[in-house]
């Protein structure tokens, strides 16, 4: 009787037959959602062989929307990192009025569709919108152009790497910061010798996964780029034409492309986890104020 007392009530999941129904159902629903749709990408796309695939790489409307994508990444991402980086530092690292409507504003991609803001961005930077005439008396085109089709991207990416740097520089707190300035080491000097350290894990975290959104945008840049061929057009805009020219073998070859980069990111990504676990679970072999004071020396 004392040892039905002390048992403890059967949980939900703890049943072998519920477990073993549960990880059947999650891996066939994993097979169908994702593992399907890439293994018929990479048939169709070798579906006519090799030559055809790579006469499709090769052809000058796909060269040149790969190499749009390619600039487009070398632009934004950048700008988005500076950015994310400067944000975490002021919402951590400072208090002040507006903290959490910075917040909220970093937030606000998230909760909006790309296809509203790249609508918005025609009503600011467009022939019709808020600043267009003044562009256009200056002989700045930022619509239809390489300008929007950055802008664009950098809006619906802006808030990766701010969100992996927040909590983890909320959690290690100001005290490394506050004590390397003590010991005369100026902003730059404790940015670069105290914070990045810390922070690198997240940061190439935030940094993998901004460069594969921007990549990968339809969305927005559909709006703003103008979708003209040869010119304007990404690479998933690209597809999206050659599917619509009924070049269904061509489409697919230049989505393989896309789905080569989502698998690479896959695996850097549990990389830089593994990294940045492995770094926050070693205990501390110094005490902070030394291990600060060695850096700012």
């Amino acid at each position: 009787m004392a040892l039905q007392a002390h048992r403890k009530p059967p949980r939900v999941g703890d049943g072998p037959l519920f477990r073993r129904i549960l990880i059947t159902l999650v891996l066939i629903t994993g097979a169908l959602l994702i593992v399907a749709p890439l293994a018929v990408i990479g048939v169709q796309a070798f579906s006519l062989g090799t030559r055809h695939f790579a006469e499709t790489i090769a052809h000058p409307d796909t060269r040149h929307a790969i190499m749009l994508t390619v600039l487009t990444a070398l632009i934004a991402v950048p700008l988005n990192t500076a950015f994310g980086v400067a944000a975490a530092w002021a919402i951590t690292k400072y208090d002040f009025w507006g903290r959490r409507l910075l917040l909220i504003v970093i937030e606000i991609p998230f909760s909006v569709s790309p296809i509203v803001a790249g609508v918005a961005y025609l009503f600011v930077y467009g022939l019709q919108g808020l600043f267009g005439p003044a562009l256009q008396d200056a002989g700045i085109r930022v619509m239809f152009a390489l300008p929007g089709i950055v802008l664009a991207s950098m809006f619906v990416t802006a808030p990766f790497v701010a969100r992996e740097l927040i909590p983890l520089m909320q959690a290690q707190g100001r005290d490394q910061e506050e004590a390397a300035t003590s010991l005369g080491a100026s902003g730059w000097r404790t940015f670069f010798t105290v914070t990045v350290p810390n922070i690198r894990w997240a940061l190439l975290y935030g940094v993998v996964l901004c460069n594969a959104r921007v990549m990968g945008e339809f969305g927005a840049v559909s709006i703003v780029s103008g979708n003209i061929r040869g010119q304007t057009n990404t690479l998933p805009l690209h597809i999206e034409l050659l599917y619509h020219d009924y070049n269904t073998v061509g489409a697919f070859a230049a989505a393989s492309i896309l789905a080569v980069l989502a698998v690479v990111t896959i695996i850097v990504k549990v990389w830089l986890e593994r990294q940045g676990a492995g770094r926050r679970s070693r205990p501390a072999l110094v005490a902070p104020g030394n291990a600060v004071a060695e850096k700012a020396s």
